[in-house]
């Protein structure tokens, strides 16, 4: 980044437009032939009153270049830099050994917090292939925003709150089995939860006991709220063990439930502040003057909705942790309700309701539609990671079988293969699961980044390689410098995944690496007899093993180094 604030400072000089603007026009040209970095001219044509080309070719001769960028050429309406390799690698390698694990990392955001709503599982289901993204996404970017300095709170609002809990009251005490459910745990419970809307349909009476239940659960019954708490606390303890497979952590499980004793004060200050309107028995903020319908407080029976629970905890939250944002990894359908409460929150006076982001991602459906719990077609979970355990397993027993700690690798790599399936595009994608495809380890996927960065360890290995003085006038060639590049590059991405809330950037990040080192690789011969070309690709080697394993870790995957 300093080479290219160097650059900008140099145009900014020479076209009077600051550096902070023209940083943003920067460029990285799509192939190395046409420099390192490039930057269009086309914006200053209407401010110079001069033809793009013509601005180019005044500045490639005009320019006072940086010391380490070697020169700059015009090529039609671009100015072209190209940096002094030699230089680029020796800052790059030197940052990368300076700051080892917080490479890509900085203080951006120290002192502020930063609340990130996800997973949310609901209490008494299956946690499913659906909860996949928000979970893995969410995990991502907790970890990126710490590295940047900030201090992530992971939430995992539990829909832990609602009707259902009365039914599966109701099917518990008609059809089940504790010692049952004790043993099988949430699947047992949907079973239950299945039967019930099967039964209901004939019956409908059974719905009107399950509201006078849940109505029960409300009031504080001894008798509902035990069954409640045991049907919360198996869900709880199989989530945990799903969480811990795919090494994620939470700092809170305040659910829906939790702020029951929070709603009024948002009824209250609604209607202290004159928001709230009576429209058909419920009370509602009417939204008509932005172009939405309007969102409702309490229906017409007094009940609280989603809404007035966010916004309560938004409250909660805003008090609570005085975060700098407040993210919620919720799929896209749900992109009008909160865009319905966060103007609610901007109504109210509060101005840090613009901290409030919704970072949505594609729905995940079945090859034969939508999922449903109802209907008891889940793909579970747990059953994914397993599937892909086992496969790698397989795979691994075929090609190395003489590898140590099969399974724990096995299970690195498969796990690892599901979350980059998950963070390789942007996030605003619906996605078909379908088995064979998540379980493809062929191409750019998740085993193809570890098995780089196994490689690159097990090269240094080969050549029990210790650090030492690094002639970087070894790294010149084009295939080094495209691993420099790249590496070069990883910061800027990090950045850049936090600001737009997107994950995918690390991902392609390392992807960028990888393909660059591999090629290096195969191209270059790394254990060269010439003492100090191999001390130099051994440390670029180095370096390119840091650097994998920390794009990996930021977006939730471990780095064996075998495979």
């Amino acid at each position: 980044m300093d080479q290219k604030q160097q650059i900008v400072s140099a145009l900014a000089a020479k076209t009077g437009f600051s550096a902070e603007e023209l940083l943003s026009w920067l460029e990285t040209p799509p192939s190395p032939e046409m420099g390192d970095y490039a930057f269009p001219c086309f914006r200053l044509a209407k401010a110079l009153k001069k033809a793009p080309p013509a601005i180019a070719q005044e500045l490639a001769s005009a320019l006072a270049l940086p010391q380490d960028v070697a020169r700059a050429e015009a090529a039609g309406g671009y100015v072209n830099f190209f940096l002094d390799k030699s230089a680029r690698a020796k800052a790059v390698l030197e940052r990368v050994f300076a700051e080892g694990a917080r490479y890509g990392g900085s203080e951006l955001g120290k002192g502020r917090n930063v609340c990130i709503d996800y997973s949310s599982v609901n209490i008494a289901k299956p946690v499913h292939i659906g909860h996949l993204p928000t979970t893995v996404i969410g995990n991502a970017l907790y970890r990126i925003y710490n590295h940047l300095g900030f201090h992530s709170v992971g939430i995992n609002h539990l829909g832990d709150w609602g009707t259902q809990f009365g039914k599966m009251i109701v099917a518990y005490r008609l059809w089940g089995d504790k010692e049952i459910i004790e043993q099988g745990g949430v699947d047992e419970l949907v079973k239950l939860y299945v039967r019930f809307h099967q039964e209901a349909e004939a019956n409908p009476s059974l719905d009107e006991q399950a509201r006078a239940w849940f109505k029960r659960i409300e009031d504080g019954d001894a008798e509902a709220l035990s069954l409640f708490e045991w049907f919360k606390a198996l869900t709880l303890k199989e989530v945990e063990q799903i969480y811990d497979i795919l090494g994620i952590r939470f700092d809170s499980y305040a659910g829906e439930s939790f702020y029951n004793d929070k709603m009024d004060r948002v009824v209250i200050e609604l209607r202290e502040k004159g928001l709230l309107k009576l429209d058909q028995g419920a009370q509602i903020v009417d939204l008509s003057e932005y172009k939405m319908p309007p969102c409702i407080i309490l229906r017409s029976d007094g009940a609280t909705l989603y809404a007035t629970r966010d916004i309560a905890a938004a409250l909660y939250r805003k008090e609570t942790y005085d975060f700098a944002k407040c993210l919620y990894v919720v799929a896209y359908q749900q992109d009008l309700h909160f865009r319905q409460w966060f103007k609610v929150v901007e109504l109210m006076g509060y101005p840090w309701a613009k901290d409030l982001i919704h970072v949505s991602f594609g729905m995940v459906s079945g090859t034969e539609g939508a999922f449903s719990t109802r209907k008891g077609n889940m793909v579970k979970l747990r059953d994914v990671l397993s599937a892909a355990c086992e496969k790698t397993y397989a795979v691994i027993c075929e090609k190395s079988p003489d590898l140590e700690d099969k399974e724990t690798i096995a299970r690195q790599v498969g796990i690892g293969a599901l979350i980059w399936n998950s963070l390789y595009n942007g996030r605003i994608k619906d996605v078909v699961f379908d088995w064979d495809a998540v379980l493809n380890f062929d191409g750019e996927t998740g085993p193809y980044a570890q098995y780089t960065h196994a490689r690159a360890c097990s090269v240094l290995r080969k050549a029990e390689y210790q650090p030492g003085a690094v002639d970087c006038s070894a790294l010149t060639d084009a295939e080094a410098g495209a691993v420099i590049a790249a590496i070069d590059a990883f910061p800027a991405a990090v950045v850049e995944a936090m600001e737009k809330n997107e994950p995918y950037l690390v991902t392609r990040a390392v992807t960028g690496i990888c393909a660059a080192f591999n090629k290096f690789y195969y191209e270059q011969r790394i254990l060269a007899d010439d003492a100090a070309v191999r001390q130099a690709r051994l440390a670029l080697t180095d370096a390119t093993r840091l650097v994998i394993a920390i794009g990996l870790n930021l977006i939730g995957i471990c780095a064996p180094e075998r495979m």
